[in-house]
């Protein structure tokens, strides 16, 4: 039987990232994301929502993030859905995050000079 567990995100970051080590000296870095959306109510009233997502990188990607990502900053993730277990005073609680594969910043920091583009040549004939 085949299975998918892919989530595609686009949202702005909630907060910097926050960097640690595990024991074994990996790199994770944490932040939030928010993602917004809009509808229109049944009297025709636009409506607006934001969903708040905990992503969660390892390795290299980690430090990317931790190194491009700044609270507000336009971004796109792709990662998994991972549901952790743990328990608190005997009840069984659960904490849903994205464990992010991919990342790519949709916007430049506003202090970030345009890139320089080629002159377009003319084509001879």
């Amino acid at each position: 039987m085949a299975s998918l567990n892919k989530v595609q995100l686009i949202g702005r970051l909630g907060r910097n990232p926050e960097t640690r080590f595990t024991p074994k000296g990996t790199k994770v870095t944490n932040f939030s994301l928010a993602v917004g959306r809009r509808w229109r109510d049944s009297g025709g009233q636009v409506q607006e929502d934001t969903d708040w997502f905990n992503i969660v990188a390892w390795g290299r990607l980690a430090e990317i993030c931790q190194d491009y990502l700044t609270k507000g900053r336009l971004v796109y993730i792709e990662g998994r859905l991972k549901t952790d277990r743990y328990e608190v005073d005997g009840e069984t609680r659960y904490s849903t995050k994205i464990v992010a594969h991919n990342m790519q910043m949709l916007e430049r920091k506003p202090d970030e000079p345009e890139p320089d583009l080629p002159e377009e040549e003319e084509d001879e004939e």
